[in-house]
């Protein structure tokens, strides 16, 4: 029951209105009020507080120990969990995505015991809100991250962030376990559509305004949620290309590469971090003392809490072999800044409480450790509103998958998908044309939407919104059934573990095929992520490849739209294409979005946020030094990637003049202006994406060929010339030296807009 000394910090912190049962209101948000909380608090409630569990923890369960359909809270496992144990968080959801009736049931039985002032601290309750609200039904889908990416438009970013917060907070829940910040280095790995990208400026401004989506500008408030960065850091480099396998990142590209996005989160108030599972440099991503505690929450500032992930304190003995039992992993784990750890399940919730509370006994974690993550994790929860509003009401939120929501996932799927390949004017297409569409991600939207939508995998065609259209629907809404035929082709499926392909119905295929005007192909990858997601190689599979060809024959003009959540190897099949578009996983609105753009009714601004290979074994990056372009017969032509970072078509014609400088010489204090003239000649308005790129010429370390400085989406409308300005300062042209210190010197830099380019000299 509720401990005397906890009724007088209650009722010292806290006032109530009419009868007990009501909300406390919080009086102030104070470092003052979290150590008054931190004082009365026993050893079991703070070490509670640092412990998460799964709402399936909580769950009735048969015979067999599975979850009885549908989910229901028992109330004994509630009260031990909470009451008992006092658990400070919960998270995520059952197999499935609920409706918000459902939601607000299983919000207000896991908040009743502090609503009730049964507990004197209330729970935070997290899930996996990824390119939407996913795991609510009717909510608003856009594209993955990796498509926000290709819009190169923080705008849509940061509406984007608004609008899954504002629906995440209409379901009742407070924490969303989103962005990951991880930079997409390594396309093998099966979380590549969850990055940014492969540019540490581009995913830190992307990643900046999501945050600031999320969490508004002003505090959180009843239509915004705390955020939080994953996975910090170098979770997304593994050398094999397989999750959760091991990185070796050298201090260097650490700090160039993969800190900067996190740098910019924590900038922006990012207030709770999530943890890599994997290990860097042989030292698993949760006892890094270094990483989490020295460089995150001393060099940095940070004042948020640290998140485990799934299990991660069980794998350092299972996994990584770290520990060499569960008692040192968890002691390694929480003194190297993890401030709290998603167990997740029971019995282990348990084992985890009553062990941490041995070792703080015992003085293998000190009090003053445990005060500081018990003290992170309530100033998340004050400024999370949690002590004032720890429910909201479904009729708050009248915009939840309203029609304006959908408009901006529209908006922010046509601004992502990105040409690739035009010939002869193929695109866009004309009304008059009979089009056939085929592929094995034609006519499904789990195609579109990839993992993390209804359910974990994002496989589960149950569960597919209601009233979003396949690829083919839209089609056929668009031009009709008598011009619009389908024949699949290919189906995508799971084979032992790993996605597989199979033709179906050759010849009902070549039959429309012959009937038509255009192929429309759509290819890709089954749904997955994490450990499911692993692959054995970039390239696409052979049957896809042979489904290509198989159009080809047809000596009909064949369209490649590519659903994918990473670049696979199409090298064999490009050059026969009419057209290659690559649309990424664009959500529930991208077949509308694929139909507006393919038909003129719109104009492609997508570009690529990342290098896109041509070859399986050779990994390629735009940024990369002059070494790297050495080929055999020692020229420098040996980088060859299918399509460069940045790279995307448009249906206008763009001329780019008069890059000019303020000054041709920077010296420490300064800043550069510079200015570009973009005229669109063509017919059609356009939103280009112009790209800043600099290249030290000489350094005492290798410099980059060229490093992306800033960026700029601006529409152009047709026949108007626009000038578009940046402003270039020392901090932009500073690299980590052998020192490990970041540094600048004296030299030449050139500057490049499109095809121009431009020197001036540094001074110091």
């Amino acid at each position: 029951m509720y401990k005397k000394n906890n009724i007088i910090l209650l009722l010292l912190l806290t006032m109530f209105i009419g009868c007990s049962d009501e909300k406390p209101v919080i009086i102030a948000d104070f470092d003052s009020d979290i150590e008054a909380i931190i004082s009365k608090l026993t050893l079991e409630e703070k070490v509670g507080q640092t412990c998460q569990i799964t709402l399936d923890a909580l769950y009735f369960r048969d015979d067999d120990n599975q979850v009885i359909e549908p989910g229901k809270i028992d109330p004994d496992k509630l009260e031990e969990a909470i009451v008992t144990y006092r658990i400070g968080s919960i998270l995520n959801v059952g197999w499935h995505t609920y409706d918000r009736v459902i939601w607000t049931q299983i919000l207000k039985e896991v908040n009743a015991p502090f609503n009730n002032g049964v507990t004197g601290v209330p729970i935070i309750y997290g899930i996996d809100a990824i390119h939407g609200v996913n795991y609510t039904q009717g909510g608003t889908l856009f594209p993955q991250e990796i498509g926000l990416a290709a819009t190169w438009n923080p705008g849509i970013a940061e509406k984007f962030g608004t609008i899954t917060a504002y629906e995440t907070r209409a379901t009742g829940i407070h924490w969303n376990f989103s962005p990951v910040l991880d930079l997409g280095r390594q396309p093998l790995w099966s979380r590549h559509f969850e990055t940014l990208g492969e540019d540490p400026f581009l995913a830190a401004t992307m990643g900046g305004a999501i945050i600031s989506g999320y969490q508004g500008d002003n505090g959180i408030d009843s239509e915004h949620v705390v955020a939080c960065m994953k996975h910090f850091v170098g979770y997304s480099n593994p050398q094999s290309g397989r999750d959760r396998t091991p990185a070796w990142i050298p201090e260097k590209y650490m700090k160039e590469l993969y800190f900067p996005s996190f740098k910019e989160a924590v900038n922006k108030g990012a207030l709770t971090v999530m943890i890599n599972s994997g290990d860097v440099n042989g030292v698993p991503g949760h006892t890094n003392y270094n990483l989490i505690t020295k460089t995150l929450k001393g060099d940095w500032g940070f004042q948020g809490f640290a998140v485990s992930d799934w299990e991660d304190y069980i794998m350092l003995n299972s996994i990584h072999r770290t520990a060499e039992d569960i008692e040192q992993a968890i002691i390694s784990a929480f003194n190297a800044g993890v401030d709290m750890s998603m167990v997740p399940y029971s019995p282990q919730y348990k084992e985890y409480c009553q062990l941490m509370i041995k070792a703080v006994k015992e003085g293998k974690i000190t009090q003053e450790r445990l005060d500081d993550a018990v003290r992170r994790i309530l100033r998340v929860k004050i400024k999370a509103g949690l002590y004032k509003d720890a429910m909201n009401q479904l009729n708050e939120y009248p915009d939840f998958g309203s029609e304006k929501f959908k408009a901006t996932g529209l908006e922010a799927a046509l601004e992502s998908i990105t040409l690739l390949k035009n010939n002869n004017h193929t695109l866009p297409l004309s009304m008059d044309k009979k089009v056939l569409v085929s592929g094995p991600t034609s006519n499904n939207l789990i195609y579109l939407n990839g993992a993390w939508t209804h359910t974990w995998q994002g496989a589960d065609t149950a569960y597919n919104t209601v009233g979003c259209k396949t690829v083919f629907e839209a089609f056929k809404e668009k031009i009709g059934p008598e011009n619009c035929l389908f024949s699949q082709g290919a189906e995508l499926y799971l084979e032992n573990g790993f996605e597989a392909t199979r033709l179906i119905a050759s010849d009902d295929f070549k039959t429309k095929a012959a009937q038509s005007d255009i192929i429309v192909l759509c290819l890709g990858e089954y749904p997955s992520t994490e450990k499911p997601g692993d692959i054995r190689s970039l390239n696409l599979d052979e049957e896809q490849l042979a489904l290509a060809e198989m159009a080809y024959a047809t000596n009909k003009p064949v369209i490649l739209l590519m659903i994918e959540g990473r670049p696979r190897i199409i090298r064999t099949i490009v050059d026969s294409a009419a057209a290659i578009v690559q649309a990424y996983l664009p959500g529930d609105y991208g077949a509308d979005a694929l139909v507006k753009l393919m038909f003129g009714e719109e104009n492609f601004s997508g570009r690529l946020p990342y290098t896109y290979p041509k070859y399986d074994g050779v990994i390629e990056f735009y940024d990369h030094p002059r070494s790297v372009d050495r080929s055999k017969s020692n020229d420098f032509k040996a980088y060859d990637p299918q399509w460069n970072f940045g790279y995307g078509l448009n249906y206008s014609s763009l001329v780019y003049s008069n890059l000019r400088l303020d000054s041709k010489e920077m010296r420490s204090k300064d800043s550069i202006k510079i200015e570009v003239d973009i005229t669109n000649s063509g017919l059609i308005d356009v939103k280009e994406v112009v790209q800043l790129y600099v290249s030290d010429k000489f350094a005492t370390i290798v410099p980059n060929g060229k490093s992306l400085k800033g960026f700029n989406k601006r529409l152009i409308k047709a026949g108007e010339t626009e000038t578009v300005c940046f402003y270039l300062k020392i901090a932009d042209l500073e690299f980590v030296d052998v020192s490990g210190r970041w540094n600048s010197e004296p030299g030449a830099f050139d500057i490049t807009i499109g095809n121009l380019i431009t020197t001036f000299n540094l001074k110091i």
